[in-house]
């Protein structure tokens, strides 16, 4: 009788949270899918810092209408099998939304169990077929690879570029964003001298840009992550490779000048604007903030895109009053002009965000980050 009573009272208040209308004490869970461990570790980290940071800012305003928040993380190490993992994990803590992941490779996996679920995921991954899938609950924190090649390519004409060779992992993210920036740069009558493919970890890049380098291009593009995207940028100094070093979104973090060491400088990496130049009030509150929090800035803009991914479900929830998915998840789909973090942006009927500028980046002899192109975006 006394299991079959906390049954009982069990179901009943999990019936009460489905609908929306839990009491006060209840807290409202938010999700934390990412990398925590593994190569992409510090991405990871950045995101849950920043989620704990806002959770922790928005129970001191009271909660969220009358609910106190809690964050629940878990580590997808960036790789699609322990993402769906984890995405069943936080399904079945009850979530309210997840942050994440950072990989394309990830979100994919745990995207259909969410929709399932009815559980809300935002997230920066960028292969187009997040979107292409018609899932309801997904919504995009950052630009798409389609959009992002588009202004490559454009950036390729404007620089004078002829000859390009490209370099790519083999993960989802990596060969969307290679296949699109080709696409584009062909259009443009760029000739792409290759298209190489590397094993991302794998450490030693030498033969494919010895490759390249009789090939004779004017730059070597790489789709991938910063991880192997600063080996690539220090063997090809060490190889006397003149090409210049142009480099997707997922290059754009502390450690690529790290790990290229003084071969980093001139390098050019292609992304929205990186955190130190965002010019918004509230972007600059929040990068202090998070420096008093942890006691150094983050790794990189994908945590500030994360965190307006949880911002804009916060202000959306409070705007209709209401956390129930039936209700929150068609609000999020019309949010329009939401001031984040990171610029003012839309989410469409597909969870596409709208309205996110790129900048070319050139790597400084200091690892900083100095805006070259567009003019109108340089300092």
């Amino acid at each position: 009788m006394h299991k079959l009573c906390k049954t009982v009272l069990f179901s009943l208040v999990a019936g009460t949270l489905g609908a929306g209308a839990a009491q006060a004490a209840t807290p409202i869970t938010i999700g934390v899918q990412a990398p925590i461990t593994g190569q992409y570790a510090n991405e990871g980290q950045g995101i849950a810092d920043a989620v704990k940071l806002l959770v922790k800012q928005q129970n001191a305003k009271g909660g969220l209408l009358g609910h106190q928040l809690k964050v629940q993380v878990c580590d997808d190490q960036g790789e699609a099998a322990p993402a769906a993992i984890c995405a069943r994990q936080l399904v079945n803590d009850g979530v309210l939304a997840v942050i994440g992941s950072y990989t394309s490779g990830a979100a994919l996996a745990a995207q259909p169990i969410y929709a399932r679920a009815n559980v809300i995921q935002t997230s920066d991954g960028t292969s187009d077929e997040l979107t292409k899938r018609g899932y309801k609950t997904f919504f995009r924190n950052a630009p798409p690879n389609s959009a992002e090649a588009v202004f490559t390519a454009g950036y390729f004409k404007a620089m004078g570029y002829k000859r390009v060779a490209v370099i790519t992992d083999h993960s989802s993210f990596s060969t969307g964003l290679a296949k699109a920036v080709i696409a584009d740069a062909k259009k443009d009558g760029i000739d792409i001298v290759d298209k190489a493919y590397i094993s991302a970890g794998s450490q030693n890049y030498t033969p494919v840009l010895t490759k390249l380098k009789a090939l004779n291009p004017q730059v070597v593009y790489f789709s991938g992550y910063y991880t192997d995207g600063g080996l690539i940028k220090a063997q090809m100094a060490q190889l006397g490779m003149k090409a210049g070093f142009v480099g997707g979104d997922a290059n754009q973090n502390v450690a690529f000048a790290k790990i290229a060491g003084s071969a980093a400088a001139g390098a050019v990496i292609i992304n929205v604007p990186a955190p130190e130049d965002l010019p918004y009030p509230a972007a600059k509150e929040f990068l202090s903030q998070f420096q008093s929090a942890y006691g150094h800035q983050p790794p990189s803009i994908f945590t500030l895109t994360n965190a307006d991914g949880l911002r804009a479900v916060l202000y959306t929830a409070e705007q209709i009053k209401s956390v129930e998915p039936a209700k929150l998840i068609p609000a999020l789909h019309k949010l329009h002009n939401f001031e984040g973090l990171t610029g003012t942006f839309s989410w469409n009927a597909v969870g596409e965000r709208t309205g996110s500028p790129y900048v070319a980046f050139e790597v400084t002899s200091s690892g900083a980050y100095k805006i070259t192109y567009p003019a109108a975006a340089a300092k």
